[in-house]
Order: structure tokens, then sequence, then C-alpha cells
């Protein structure tokens, strides 16, 4: 999954009408509304934007002719293959109209800069997974999970035994079903949530 590294800020002009965009790393539509609310100007003339979490995305206008802004930016993002990831274009009109053509440029090549000064990184999936065992294989179920990277979300003990639930990297998930059947003899029960 390749996403935005950091926030990123670019600002271009063309022909007086100042163009200012953020870019920004965003997990859930909640996140999208903060962001938005975080960098868009209510005092600007257009404040539009597009996101992209996995394979949902939604974009905005915001008054400018229709699809001249948001999904510019959109094919912004796409373009770049990130995902988690919004870009908010924040327009000041200069006096001069810039055409549907100059409008799709603009907006686009905001969002490009802003994305760029951000940087991409390639993170890993991850996946949530729950491990039951009997007391006596909490040594070696603890070391496989230490070995794998697995980082425990919650622990229960229900009688006579435990149940975790991890999260992990989806690559490492059939290493540590393997790695637990051989060192609980077949006994460890791996399930994966979600």
């Amino acid at each position: 999954m390749r996403t935005l590294a950091a926030a990123g800020r670019a600002e271009i002009e063309i022909k007086r009408s100042r163009f200012v965009a953020h870019a920004g790393r965003v997990d859930s539509e909640a996140d999208a509304h903060a962001f938005l609310a975080a960098v868009a100007d209510p005092g600007a003339t257009h404040n539009c934007w597009a996101w992209k979490l996995d394979q949902h995305y939604r974009f905005n206008d915001d008054g400018e002719p229709a699809s001249t802004a948001g999904r510019p930016i959109l094919a912004a993002i796409e373009g770049k293959e990130l995902v988690h990831a919004m870009v908010v274009v924040t327009r000041y009109f200069g006096g001069t109209k810039l055409g549907a053509g100059g409008l799709v440029r603009a907006y686009s090549a905001a969002a490009a800069r802003a994305i760029d000064q951000a940087g991409s990184l390639e993170e890993e999936p991850t996946v949530e997974c729950s491990i039951e065992a009997d007391f006596v294989w909490t040594g070696p179920l603890y070391a496989a999970l230490e070995s794998y990277g697995a980082i425990r979300v919650e622990e229960h003990y229900p009688e006579g035994g435990v149940r975790i639930v991890v999260r992990l990297g989806e690559a490492q998930l059939e290493g540590l079903t393997r790695t637990l059947r051989d060192a609980t003899r077949g006994e460890a029960v791996v399930r994966k949530l979600g």
C-alpha cells in the first residue's frame, strides 16, 4: 500500500489566481472531514478536495464547473497510486477566468506538487487474527509473536488458556501460523479476523 510519507503543501499562481494545496494522510472518512476542516479557508473562493481510502474515494468541486477541480485532484492522487490520502486545493480568485481546461491543469498541478512535497512510502498491509492456546503453550506462543513482530491488541484468559488478538504484516501470517502449529503440536488455533 503506497501512501503519503508526511503532510505536504504547495502553492502556485496562474493569471493572478492563487492555488494553495495541502496533502495529508487520512485513514477514515472522519479523518478526511477533520483534515478538510483544518486546512480549508472559509474566506477563499473555493476549497476543492479529493480523498482515496483503499477502493473508496470522494471528490468535490466546491462551486467550480463540474469535474474541473475535484476529479483532477483525485487523478493526481491515483496517478501516484496512493491510498489513505487526501488533497485540498484552496483557490483565491485573481479576476481572470481560466476556462475548464485551465482549471483542470491548475488543480492537477497544485495537487501533484503538494503530493510530491509530502513524499510517499510503501506500507505493508496488516491483518488482525486471534490465537487461542492452552496455558502450557504461552512460552512458545509469546516467542513466536515476538519473532514475527506481531503487536498484541488484546489478551484474555478464558479457563485453562489464553486468547490473544494480534496485528501483524499480512505476509507474516502464514509463517506465524506454521510456527505456532509446529511449536504447539497443532493445538494453537489461529483465526484471521475481518
